[in-house]
């Protein structure tokens, strides 16, 4: 037996929000862009080991628009080993990435070229670091992960520390 229901409005569905395209990123194509290596002291390393290096690192991620939802990230890398003799060796590498990104949220186009795309491509700088500094007749420079996302924080608030102290009438506690 059917069960009768009363005359009146219809009983309210609950609306779903409309369901956005889910966010889709590719490697298109992953490059070296630039790279050095110099190895000004070999004969005088040939000689000796020499002393322990010291070794300065320095890297820096970037990001651009290339065309529509084509965009490049880029991992600068920079190493510098000397010692008390001098220059042993600098290697200078901007390994990037070019990335179809699609339905990603415009808020959060910036972390993800600058956080998630260099993530993807790292392992494949830290074997070249490798590669090269071994080839350049060195013990091979092995990176530990990074952790990108401190890094963006840390620029973010190097920005905003940089607009306060540019800020029309504020004051520096440098003398």
């Amino acid at each position: 037996m059917a069960e009768q229901l009363p005359n009146g409005p219809a009983p309210q569905q609950p609306q779903q929000p409309a369901e956005q395209p889910a966010m889709q990123a590719r490697i298109v194509a992953q490059y070296i862009k630039d790279m050095s290596f110099e190895n000004p002291s070999i004969d005088r390393m040939l000689r000796g080991p020499g002393e322990s290096p010291n070794l300065q690192l320095e890297i820096n991620v970037n990001a651009r628009q290339a065309g529509d939802d084509l965009y490049e990230s880029a991992i600068e890398f920079k190493a510098n080993a000397s010692n008390k003799d001098g220059v042993i060796y600098i290697l200078e590498i901007v390994y990037a990435a070019m990335f179809k990104i699609e339905n990603l949220p415009p808020q959060n186009l910036e972390p993800f070229l600058l956080i998630n795309c260099p993530s993807f491509v790292f392992p494949f700088l830290r074997r070249l670091v490798s590669d090269v500094t071994r080839e350049g007749g060195f013990p091979p420079l092995n990176l530990d992960p990074i952790d990108f996302a401190a890094l963006y924080v840390n620029r973010q608030q190097q920005a905003n520390a940089d607009e306060q102290l540019a800020a029309p009438g504020s004051k520096s506690s440098l003398s």
